[in-house]
């Protein structure tokens, strides 16, 4: 593969999506490979490059699990144990799954908490104001029945960091990973991004002109409570340095028995867009006969995603600085990347015709603490739309992304409760629809997280 082909494709697919600036990397067998176009800012553009800062959004959570991974392997932290051991404060909606639910449960989504707190702006946003706030967060399950994605336990993961450590978050995670993995272009601190060269994410008017997001990342840059799920920003160069630490030995920070124990699954995931599985924060997927690790992150107008094929010495990142477009841009590259450089086709499933019947049973509303679903029947179509609450950005003082507008869905050959979205935004997303006991429609699941049914429609 030569890097006239590999700029050719970004080039190429970074116009066809409307993207300002994009950046990508590949890891062969030792060897790097960039690419890179656009700019910055449509307003005060700069070339983007391997090195340009990008806000990675949930990538970061890789960074906190290899962190709280360090402090096991020292022996300061036990996986298994509560997190009262570490943080005695902790108190949720229930009692019960306060006392009961562990480190690991944080680590592979399985603490049984919804998605996020939303934070309307008071107090100063700090870990320890964000987990006094823990018993309002609604709790969707017992700690260790199921899998659903949420930022607020890498959160509460983060806060674990931060007593067992004696430092603030950002610090523990510079000392105990940043800085022994050699990365010296990822940074939390806003004082740090803003004097180097860094991509402003993008969101596009009802008109389609594209505008800077503000704030920068998801939250206002003195909150502080996001950062372990989702505050560090990082370029290309980076990531595959990071990337190398994982698919090689850990030296200088962590035992390389460690690392693969994070790729080993922990929990299983049925019909997830995420992958098959959980590890110990990565997202464990098998494509075409090739087990990957990965994990993606967006923020404001911004998009990052990193995948590692370990059996093969692989990597892949790409990030983009436009929604919603930055995502099928991303997902275009590394199913590339795959294709090209490995022989290895990731292919999305077929859904079925359209069974009206069918569809009638799962229309209707969905919501999280954050977000509304919205599924209908659209003449012969099923329909899926995303919205973030309106009562939530009416609190909000910061601008927030724009919402998902309904976007063809179908279900895929089975049961009859898995799906697929096959236009827009999401396209490529799947999930699935969980029933009670009597057969009635009670939840989505979504990008890993559990939505629950508030209304139906026919």
């Amino acid at each position: 593969m030569s890097q006239e082909n590999l700029a050719e494709f970004v080039t190429a697919q970074a116009e066809r999506f409307g993207v300002p600036g994009v950046a990508v990397g590949v890891l062969m067998d030792g060897q790097e490979f960039h690419a890179s176009h656009g700019v910055t800012h449509v307003g005060n553009p700069l070339p983007v490059d391997e090195k340009t800062l990008f806000h990675l959004g949930s990538v970061t959570k890789t960074f906190t699990s290899t962190a709280l991974m360090r402090l096991v392997a020292e022996g300061k932290v036990e996986l298994d144990a509560p997190v009262r051991r570490y943080v005695p404060e902790l108190r949720l909606a229930d009692e019960r799954s306060a006392a009961a639910v562990t480190v690991l449960n944080l680590l592979n989504h399985t603490g049984g908490l919804d998605w996020n707190l939303i934070d309307t702006g008071e107090g100063t946003g700090s870990l320890p104001e964000f987990v006094a706030k823990m018993s309002e967060l609604p709790l969707i399950a017992p700690p260790g029945a199921r899998a659903s994605y949420s930022q607020a336990g890498y959160n509460l993961a983060g806060r674990v960091i931060e007593k067992v450590t004696g430092l603030p978050f950002e610090k523990a995670v510079a000392s105990l990973v940043l800085e022994p993995a050699g990365l010296t272009n990822t940074f939390f601190d806003i004082d740090e991004i803003m004097i180097r060269r860094f991509a402003v994410g993008h969101n596009r008017d009802e008109d389609g002109t594209l505008r800077p997001a503000r704030p920068w990342r998801a939250n206002p840059s003195g909150a502080l409570a996001n950062n372990p799920g989702g505050g560090i920003a990082s370029s290309v160069s980076d990531l595959l340095r990071w990337a190398r630490v994982h698919l090689g030995t850990g030296d200088g920070v962590l035992p390389a028995q460690a690392l693969r124990s994070m790729r080993e699954p922990t929990v299983a995931l049925r019909a997830s867009t995420l992958g098959d599985a959980f590890g110990i924060c990565w997202f464990l997927r098998e494509v075409d006969g090739v087990g990957t690790v990965g994990h993606g992150g967006s923020g404001n107008g911004q998009f990052a995603d990193l995948l590692l094929v370990p059996e093969r010495n692989f990597a892949v990142v790409s990030l983009a600085n436009a929604g919603p477009e930055g995502y099928p841009f991303n997902q275009s590259f590394v199913r590339w990347a795959l294709e090209h450089y490995l022989g290895v086709v990731d292919k999305d499933p077929e859904p079925v015709p359209f069974d009206q019947a069918r569809a009638r049973q799962v229309a209707g509303r969905y919501e999280i603490d954050a977000m509304n679903l919205d599924i209908a029947v659209d003449g012969a179509r099923l329909t899926l739309a995303a919205e973030i609450k309106p009562e939530i950005r009416e609190a909000s003082d910061a601008e927030m992304p724009p919402g998902y507008a309904p976007a063809e869905m179908g279900f895929l050959p089975g049961d009859g409760d898995e799906y697929i979205v096959t236009e827009g935004g999401l396209k490529g997303q799947r999930g699935y629809f969980t029933r009670d006991a009597d057969g009635r429609v009670t939840g989505v699941d979504l990008a890993g997280r559990l939505f629950s049914r508030t209304s139906a429609t026919t």
